[in-house]
């Protein structure tokens, strides 16, 4: 999870990466008007902001799941924690009541001599 969310990361950062370099190149390359190329630079900006936006709101919800993901482990691992303290809690009062029994059958075996 973690490599894909790099992964994610990378790509969002070579988009934005490769929308400056080709407004700068359309800026230097473009036989046009400064007003058509702001346009054109502006309309450009406005995707890049939208594909970072996209990236950055997808790695929100994978950062949402594996949180969810790792509580719902925790979760689990609680619940585990609790079956085995109340089965060896269990076997402890077994444990004693049988203890208190051997005690009792000795007392009383002392009390016959």
């Amino acid at each position: 999870m973690r490599d894909k969310n790099c992964k994610m990361a990378a790509a969002a950062f070579l988009m934005v990466a490769g929308g400056i370099i080709g407004a700068g190149l359309a800026l230097v390359l473009a036989p046009q008007s400064g007003e058509r190329t702001r346009r054109d630079l502006a309309r450009a900006a406005r995707k890049v902001r939208r594909k970072t936006d996209q990236t950055a709101d997808e790695l929100a919800e994978n950062i949402n799941e594996l949180v969810d993901s790792i509580g719902n482990k925790a979760d689990d691992l609680v619940g585990k924690g609790k079956d085995v303290a109340g089965t060896a809690r269990k076997e402890l009062i077994r444990l004693i009541e049988e203890g208190a029994s051997r005690l009792e059958k000795f007392r009383t075996k002392l009390s016959r001599m």
